[in-house]
């Protein structure tokens, strides 16, 4: 019979009993799981019970060794890549020190502010949209102290699209794994795009892999993520991506993301079984 092959052409068993073995050795190194009621807005695409639990953190987002550590080693990453993948879609020197000046860029889900702060600072006139109250507080308070003027909103995609509001990038990451109705969502994300604009999405696939290394061994055994965090029903095929955006974007990118668990540290991959990441292109008004 024959065993199915992973990335860089390992054994699958090989594979899981190396991953084992990477948990156990760094299981020591996790940090504490810790867990303000406030207004937040419904809509169908919007699961109330991922509501309450982002809500129920809201206090810890700046808190780099608090529950969104990994959040901020993936977003000094992340970061980079974007820098890189928006610099060749608008045509921009990526060495400048403020390479996205004139740039409109949405970040749904901004959470407390960590990724639209660092796109801010590119030089971008940036827009973050959440769906709880709290997080638009701590995000704005936060972009305050730091001199940086990023707008805030308490909105969904639907209102952005109802209103007509397009943006020349939209940054979609780490959202798309906890929305209800994907389709519905993806469809509201398509909107807000300009023509010629470009979207880039970050998640983690629904495979085999990604439940045994996303949620089984990041939230379960290392305790990198608080448990239940992540649910595998709702993780993303990107085909899932492609059909739900449509046939207006095409992809220009796409890339897997590994992490080293025993130095925390993030890189690129051509595997995209777990973490992955993609840039879409709106075609052109014609």
């Amino acid at each position: 019979m024959a065993v199915a092959k992973g990335a860089g052409g390992h054994d699958i068993p090989e594979i899981i009993d190396l991953l084992f073995t990477a948990l156990r050795a760094a299981e020591r190194q996790r940090p504490p799981v810790t867990s303000m009621t406030a207004v937040h807005l419904n809509a169908p695409d919007i699961d109330p019970a991922e509501v309450e639990y982002f809500e129920n953190l809201a206090h810890r987002w700046w808190d780099e060794q608090g529950p969104f550590w990994p959040l901020h080693r993936l977003n000094a990453f992340r970061v980079g890549y974007i820098r890189e993948q928006l610099c060749a879609a608008f045509e921009r020197d990526p060495t400048a020190e403020r390479p996205f000046e004139g740039l409109r860029i949405l970040d749904i889900g901004c959470g407390g502010g960590i990724l639209s702060e660092s796109v801010a600072r590119l030089g971008a006139d940036v827009t973050g949209t959440e769906i709880t109250e709290k997080n638009v507080r701590v995000a704005d308070i936060h972009a305050q102290w730091g001199g940086l003027d990023i707008d805030y909103r308490l909105a969904t995609v639907d209102d952005l699209a109802a209103a007509g509001e397009r943006f020349d990038a939209v940054l979609n990451m780490e959202v798309v794994e906890h929305v209800e109705h994907l389709p519905d969502f993806l469809a509201d994300c398509a909107k807000v795009v300009r023509p010629g604009g470009v979207m880039v999405v970050a998640t983690i696939n629904r495979t085999p892999v990604a439940w045994l290394m996303a949620i089984i061994g990041a939230e379960r055994i290392l305790r990198w993520l608080p448990k239940g965090t992540h649910h595998y029903r709702k993780l993303v095929k990107p085909t899932e991506l492609v059909d739900g955006l449509g046939p207006d974007y095409r992809v220009i990118q796409r890339t897997g993301v590994r992490v080293n668990p025993f130095n925390r540290a993030f890189s690129l991959t051509g595997y995209m079984g777990v973490n992955y990441m993609m840039v879409f292109r709106r075609g052109d008004a014609s």
